[in-house]
């Protein structure tokens, strides 16, 4: 299912990307040669407009100026714009006399728009997704009222279990779901944390919050073991909603996930431990399956959830979008600053795909969507050579300056854009081998 995932939200992108390209090049009356979901490198195509079989079943379709497809190699997709220095390096068709329906005859406004589209339509999906979002399902907002359960590279950063944090640097928290991606993007030096009745500054190892961004899960809301209910057939009858856990094997509180470890440890097992039942404290019986499972239905910290009218997830959606965007140019900053670490957490579609639930799940799907809409606009808007961005930068110098690069300028810049393109996908999948080899 995840694979399944993958598939439909990379073309989905994919093609919504290059119809931005696509639409506004016929805008300009800009012939467009070609219209591939994924590379056809070698001319091999699961799929052609010009294929045999598909014209004789649509005749017309030979007239068409555009070749739509699908290619093998599913690392992308692209436009081939007529009269433009593209992936293709086709150069000989550049050295004929320009023609009035090529995109190196139109004037730099439009080309930076032809340019632009792709990503334009990328942000405009994502605002579109987080719209539909809010207006259906609402959005989740979790204040930062709970302790924290750190993973091991939580706890090697100096966290603890039952910390609560206070700041970070001057910076004060209010979300708990974004306590992880706060960490990272604002590279704290120090946090103030409240631990028991003490209040503590923690300083923070730089070089590890490269980890932070490859580490799921750094902070867990630290929770008792309070009853809700119970499961159908549980082994536990005697337990009541409302009852809290205050000893396990010698600890004392125990935390929620320190129980479920020792429960799926510790199958078939039955001790009889300390419980808070209002005012009063029982010595009542815990009993595991054969699972590793008490059958208990937990009392969780409720999330605030806000409800929106169309009219209020608009703007809503719009500001949820600027906010994501500002998150990943932070992350990007990262990335680039080889001291954090953090381009160790660059990925493939390895990686990417790892992110879907096992699970067809809409509100995950949709939300993910959004999400790596936003990364696929904005990695094409950096100033790369054989990015969008790349072009953007030269339509804006010709429209500063009054000079147009020269079409071997644009050969030489493509070519060095595409080596760099190819080490950063070999440091993606690089990235990626290592994580399955661990």
């Amino acid at each position: 299912m995840k694979i399944l995932q993958l598939v439909v939200a990379l073309s989905a992108l994919i093609a919504i990307h290059e119809a931005g390209h696509f639409f506004w090049a016929r805008i300009f009356g800009i012939r467009v040669d070609k219209f591939f979901l994924f590379f056809d490198i070698g001319g091999v195509k699961l799929f052609s407009t010009r294929s045999a079989w598909f014209l004789k079943l649509f005749p017309k379709a030979a007239s068409w100026k555009t070749e739509y497809g699908i290619g093998w190699l599913p690392l992308g997709g692209y436009c081939k714009i007529a009269g433009m220095v593209d992936e293709s390096l086709d150069m000989e068709s550049l050295k004929k006399e320009a023609q009035p329906w090529e995109f190196r005859s139109k004037k730099s406004w439009q080309r930076l728009l032809v340019m632009s589209g792709g990503v334009l339509n990328n942000f405009l999906l994502a605002i579109a997704l987080f719209i539909a979002i809010l207006a259906i399902w609402g959005g989740v907002y979790v204040p930062n009222d709970y302790p924290v359960y750190p993973n091991a590279v939580a706890r090697e950063m100096g966290f603890r279990s039952g910390d609560r944090i206070l700041k970070m640097d001057d910076y004060v928290p209010r979300d708990f779901l974004d306590l992880q991606a706060d960490l990272a993007r604002r590279q704290a030096r120090t946090v103030t944390v409240l631990r028991g009745a003490d209040t503590l500054t923690l300083y923070i190892d730089q070089s590890l919050i490269g980890a932070v961004l490859n580490s799921p899960g750094l902070f867990d809301a630290a929770l008792p073991f309070v009853v809700d209910s119970l499961q159908e057939g549980s082994l536990n009858p005697g337990l009541k909603r409302g009852d809290r856990l205050l000893t396990l094997q010698g600890s004392t509180d125990p935390w929620l996930q320190d129980v479920r470890a020792w429960l799926q440890a510790h199958p078939d097992t039955c001790v009889y431990e300390k419980w808070q039942r209002g005012a009063d404290t029982l010595t009542l019986p815990l009993v595991s399956d054969s699972t590793g499972r008490a059958g208990v239905l937990l009392s969780m910290p409720m999330a605030q959830r806000r409800s929106y009218s169309i009219a209020q997830a608009i703007p809503a959606g719009a500001k949820l979008a600027w906010k994501s965007v500002g998150g990943y140019l932070r992350d990007l900053r990262l990335v680039a600053t080889p001291s954090t670490g953090a381009y160790k957490s660059v990925g493939s579609f390895v990686a990417i795909g790892e992110v879907f639930p096992s699970a067809w799940n809409w509100y995950q799907f949709l939300y993910i969507l959004a999400m790596l809409s936003i990364m696929l606009g904005v990695m094409n808007l950096l100033p790369v050579p054989g990015l969008d961005g790349g072009h953007i930068v030269f339509c804006l110098w010709e429209m500063i300056s009054g000079r147009k690069p020269s079409d071997r300028f644009m050969q030489i810049a493509q070519i060095v854009g595409m080596v760099l393109l190819l080490l950063l996908m070999m440091l993606a999948f690089g990235n990626d081998i290592g994580r399955l080899i661990n």
